[in-house]
């Protein structure tokens, strides 16, 4: 990834934190010279090796499947929030429109996982995540016959990390006069990315 000085993150803990509230993220392998990709959560384990450890699965028929059960280096993209920028909220002089964005790289080497211990372990994480804040959470079923034959039709992995690239474009190219003009005018539109990335650039030193 293009990074600038300027837009680099390199804060663990914002990594992190960008990581877990983006997990729906883009997991890229290259077969034969294509680089092939899958839209899918994944879970992060900042804990587990150095840099942390993503954990996820997807189907068998996928041919990405493949490519996971060779071990090879993977990408995984989390795309955090975005908003394009108007040069009308700069003062005036000369600009051009532009898109503030965050977004982290996770680099590594996939390791399969073909326990069914472990699969079961990963499905019962990933739903607790994504029911926690249902008032009646769905319960991961591992001992009716019918969900653990469907284990047979997934392919799952970890990902312990090796490189974290971190990108944060806030207009810190900018002066402060600018940046207090983009989040004004960010906060005054209602769409809900532009507001997370408006509270972003009013966190900025």
């Amino acid at each position: 990834m293009y990074v600038p000085k300027h837009f680099a993150e390199e804060d663990p803990a914002v990594l992190h934190a960008l990581m877990r509230e983006n997990a729906f993220a883009t997991l890229v392998t290259v077969e034969n010279g294509m680089p092939f990709a899958t839209h899918l959560p994944v879970l992060f384990d900042p804990h587990a090796g150095p840099r942390g450890t993503l954990r996820g699965h997807i189907a068998k028929a996928n041919p990405q499947a493949r490519h996971l059960a060779r071990g090879e280096e993977a990408l995984v993209l989390f795309q955090g929030p975005h908003a394009y920028v108007s040069p009308s909220w700069y003062r005036p002089g000369v600009s051009v429109p532009t898109w503030n964005y965050e977004a982290v790289h996770a680099y590594g080497r996939v390791t399969p996982v073909q326990d069914e211990a472990e699969l079961l372990a990963m499905l019962r994480d990933l739903v607790a995540v994504y029911e926690a804040g249902f008032e009646t959470p769905w319960v991961y079923p591992e001992d009716e016959p019918r969900h653990r034959a469907l284990l047979a039709g997934i392919a799952g992995f970890r990902i312990e990390c090796t490189r974290l690239e971190g990108k944060r474009k806030l207009n810190q190219n900018r002066p402060a006069e600018d940046r207090a003009g983009v989040v004004a005018a960010l906060r005054a539109l209602p769409d809900p990315l532009g507001q997370k990335i408006a509270e972003s650039m009013a966190k900025l030193p």
